[in-house]
């Protein structure tokens, strides 16, 4: 009888152990998926801030550095905002683009915690 309780035990210990590991590991998860998404909120927040201040010659257009984070950002955010700015009506110069990326990241933001990840954990 003592033998079946202890092994009773063990495999109930078994369990939670590797529930509490699985649990931590889906959190690690969404956390890094948070932090990708949220870093990519700030490269796009970059991208619209330097575009103004390249539009409107704020900024030494002919500085190598200047141009290399122009690049950088362009290439890093211009992927996802061309589909974005497919769909849009032309609003003449009035690229809000990015504005709805936003909401979308942060729409994607509040379901990864609110819906997702409950569901998972």
């Amino acid at each position: 009888m003592r033998f079946h309780t202890a092994l009773a035990r063990l495999v109930a210990n078994v369990y939670m152990s590797v529930n509490n590991e699985l649990e931590t590991m889906m959190f690690a998860l969404f956390q890094t998926i948070d932090l990708a998404l949220n870093i990519y909120t700030w490269i796009l927040i970059a991208s619209a801030i330097f575009s103004w201040l390249y539009a409107f010659n704020v900024i030494n257009s002919s500085n190598q550095f200047v141009n290399s984070v122009g690049t950088f950002l362009y290439n890093v955010t211009e992927p996802v905002l061309k589909p974005i700015r497919r769909l849009l009506p032309n609003l003449g110069g009035i690229d809000i683009s990015p504005i709805i990326l936003l909401l979308i990241i942060f729409f994607l933001r509040t379901l990864l915690w609110t819906t997702v990840y409950p569901l998972v954990a």
